[in-house]
């Protein structure tokens, strides 16, 4: 008995050791942007053992593709879990939290930022330079010039906003688009495992180019409609962030452009067999 309060006593002290550390280290203001990058990474680390493992066992496709085909399977499973976590976060902020809303007469809306916000962008700064890392290793396998070259401007504009604190708002309304990714992998997923033909991959492709439109059209047009209402406030940043907020945008907003008019092409290819 006297054996089994000591472990107990001894386990309750390990937990508010462990709780100290975490609060006065990993979750402390100063050293969340450098927790949640690192915590980001461990994370997609995590999800690409687990989506390995799980899939070897439950998906009879995954044991029949080629090691390359793997490898992007559970890459893609990371970017899918990462959509949903940033999209959600990100629509938190910009249309729920009261962090950055016009009522908010607490500063600069450039200015603002939280604990919380810091550390969501951290976490998906850690995705950007996991997945960076495993397109620029597998290179062009996993993704060519224009993968690099989104990923990299994206995984700069985040980190900029998130140790900076400048600029988060509209860093959360760009990110926003990742919203798009779940329906893309989906759209990749059902064509290696033989499904092209199906009724389910042509609703996906309907479904891919309206939240295209939406997400990664629309509402760029509104995130440079909000910047110009806020242009006083915006041209207090930085001149590194004056220019991420404008740059970044108008660049990822032309590639959206493109890949926009691929989606459609394909799309109206998709409808006609379908006749």
């Amino acid at each position: 008995m006297a054996r089994s309060l000591r472990t107990v006593l001894a386990f309750k002290s390990y937990q508010n050791q462990a709780g100290v550390l975490v609060r006065n280290y990993v979750l402390a203001d100063p050293y969340i942007p450098y927790s949640s990058v690192l915590g980001g990474m461990l994370t997609c680390k995590l999800i690409y053992d687990l989506s390995q493992l799980i899939s070897t066992f439950y998906f009879r496709t995954y044991n029949g593709l080629t090691k390359i085909q793997r490898i992007e399977w559970n890459n893609r499973c990371i970017s899918t879990l990462h959509a949903f976590f940033i999209s959600l976060m990100s629509l938190y902020f910009v249309f729920w939290s009261d962090l950055f809303s016009d009522r908010n007469s607490s500063g600069l809306i450039t200015f603002r930022n939280s604990s919380l916000s810091t550390f969501a962008l951290g976490m998906s700064v850690g995705y950007f330079i996991a997945d960076l890392g495993m397109i620029c290793w597998r290179y062009p396998l996993l993704g060519g010039a224009e993968y690099i070259v989104h990923h990299s401007l994206s995984g700069i504009a985040v980190a900029y906003s998130m140790f900076t604190g400048e600029g988060q708002l509209y860093t959360f309304m760009v990110l926003i688009s990742e919203v798009t990714t779940p329906e893309i992998n989906l759209r990749w997923y059902l064509d290696v495992s033989g499904l092209k033909k199906t009724s389910i991959y042509m609703i996906n492709g309907i479904v891919i180019f309206f939240s295209w439109l939406v997400a990664r059209i629309l509402l760029f047009g509104y995130m440079f409609y909000h910047v110009y209402l806020h242009h006083a406030q915006v041209m207090q940043m930085h001149i590194v962030g004056f220019l991420l907020v404008y740059l970044v945008p108008i660049t990822l907003a032309v590639m959206n452009l493109v890949w926009f008019g691929k989606i459609l092409k394909g799309l109206k290819k998709t409808l006609a067999k379908r006749k």
